[in-house]
């Protein structure tokens, strides 16, 4: 692709809290979506600890203050907070945005749905593609002058080398042409994830703002709970007859907070990480969990997308 690829000291088996050892952002703010469970819980505690004001954006408030008090409890960070976020829910979204105040470091878009039953937002978008795209995609423009005054703020999407199941389908974003598949679902929002961190960087590293996405790695944790348990426990077998072994959630989290964090990606955006590297763009990703399809980073799809959302935010309300 013409650029540097991106390595580090880290790797699959690093943690969150080793990778932001000697990280210093007191003063700075943080959001973390997702914060109540997973490995969103091991993301906002690295960077609480690196003494961060960290915002726990959550569906389940109560979720998120028991988690805020053992975050403060193990770093002695006082600075976390918790504020209600659906991101299912657009007018949730524009709440959070609206009462924002100062200056945004890091964003990190971590929360998400896997594999859910064929179910539909208000707006008449599928919820995968609503949660795990929409949602952080209206979130990171309403706090867009927030993290344009930062300087030199960061937004990290969490992605998943699930997007390999399917790029964006822009002629049936919603299935209303094919059965719905939900890894399908997935798959594209996604992909949607990467094409963001593509796009985003491309109209907002001006503003200092860059974003890069990620696959936290192979772990077992609330977000498989839509799955079929036989299907599940099938594929733990296959995985562990495999000789591979889940990440534990404080590993999981160790991408998120090198992206948040790291000098080395400072100025970096629209790149594809993973094991706390840049991934290597693949033609099919043949273990499950490597690589990247080259469609997720295509600078014209990611364009395409960012004008797509654009168009289904206006619609969606009409004060837009």
């Amino acid at each position: 692709m013409g650029q540097r690829v991106i390595t580090t000291g880290f790797g699959a088996t690093s943690t969150a809290a080793e990778v932001v050892e000697g990280i210093d952002l007191a003063g700075r703010a943080v959001v973390v979506t997702g914060a109540a469970s997973g490995i969103g819980v091991e993301t906002a505690r690295a960077l609480a600890s690196t003494g961060a004001e960290v915002t726990l954006a959550v569906r389940d408030v109560a979720a998120g203050a028991r988690v805020a008090v053992d975050i403060t409890a193990t770093t002695g960070n006082r600075g976390v907070r918790v504020a209600a976020l659906d991101l299912a829910d657009i007018a949730s979204v524009d709440a959070f945005t609206r009462a924002w105040r100062g200056p945004l470091h890091v964003l990190v878009n971590n929360a998400g749905v896997m594999f859910t039953p064929e179910t539909y937002t208000a707006a008449g978008w599928e919820l995968q593609f609503a949660t795990n795209h929409m949602g952080h995609f209206a979130l990171a423009l309403g706090l867009r002058p927030a993290l344009a005054e930062d300087g030199s703020a960061r937004v990290v999407s969490v992605s998943s080398s699930g997007h390999a199941a399917s790029p964006v389908v822009f002629d049936d974003l919603f299935f209303d042409r094919r059965p719905y598949d939900p890894g399908l679902a997935y798959g594209q929002s996604k992909t949607a994830n990467v094409l963001f961190a593509v796009e985003a960087t491309r109209r907002w590293a001006a503003d200092g703002i860059t974003s890069n996405a990620l696959m936290p790695g192979g772990i077992w944790t609330n977000l498989q709970r839509h799955w079929d348990p036989a299907e599940l426990a099938a594929t733990k077998t296959r995985v562990a007859e495999a000789g591979m072994v889940p990440k534990t959630p404080e590993q999981g989290a160790a991408t998120s907070a090198l992206l948040a964090t790291s000098p080395a990606l400072a100025g970096v955006g629209g790149r594809y990480f993973e094991d706390c590297h840049e991934a290597e763009v693949v033609r099919e990703i043949v273990d499950g969990v490597h690589g990247v399809r080259e469609y997720a980073l295509d600078p014209e799809a990611a364009t395409r997308l960012w004008e797509v959302s654009l168009d289904l935010l206006r619609t969606s309300s009409p004060t837009r």
